[in-house]
């Protein structure tokens, strides 16, 4: 984990306003904690001393993130976040997003990329229908399932 994924925690933790944050994978341990009075959060990580965090082979090589679906009060699902990272409407900045409000979409259709430690996974929506909303702004830090996009079934 690099101090721009730490950062974007921590930006995550003041917008939500989350007051304690806790990973940890194998050798690697993060905790933020914020003070009550909405100040900056405190960092504290273990790493072992002659280890630094190195993605596994796998991460390197993941096929196609799939993002899960929920279900919202109305007829709508809400396509979610499957993963920590960074949220891309397209493939490149030059690009046209992958979909747009009004857009029709399958389970095999890609709506985003999020980008996580430098690997960008390619989130497929999952359920067929029609796009209604898009809840996050292109290149903004999404947290695991939080909502990216409203989709009305077909």
């Amino acid at each position: 984990m690099d101090i721009k994924d730490i950062k974007a925690i921590i930006d995550l933790m003041k917008k939500n306003s989350v007051s304690e944050f806790e990973l940890e994978r194998q050798d690697f341990k993060i905790k933020l904690k914020r003070g009550g009075n909405g100040s900056s959060p405190q960092v504290q990580y273990d790493e072992p001393p002659a280890l630094a965090y190195l993605p596994t082979p796998q991460a390197l090589t993941a096929p196609a993130a799939t993002a899960p679906l929920a279900a919202v009060a109305s007829n709508e699902l809400e396509v979610k976040s499957p993963m920590i990272g960074t949220f891309y409407r397209a493939p490149s900045p030059e690009s046209a997003s992958y979909v747009e409000v009004g857009s029709e979409v399958n389970p095999d259709t890609v709506v985003c990329i999020i980008e996580a430690m430098k690997v960008m996974n390619e989130i497929k929506a999952e359920v067929k229908g029609v796009v209604t909303q898009v809840l996050v702004e292109n290149a903004k830090p999404v947290e695991f399932g939080q909502p990216l996009f409203k989709v009305r079934p077909a």
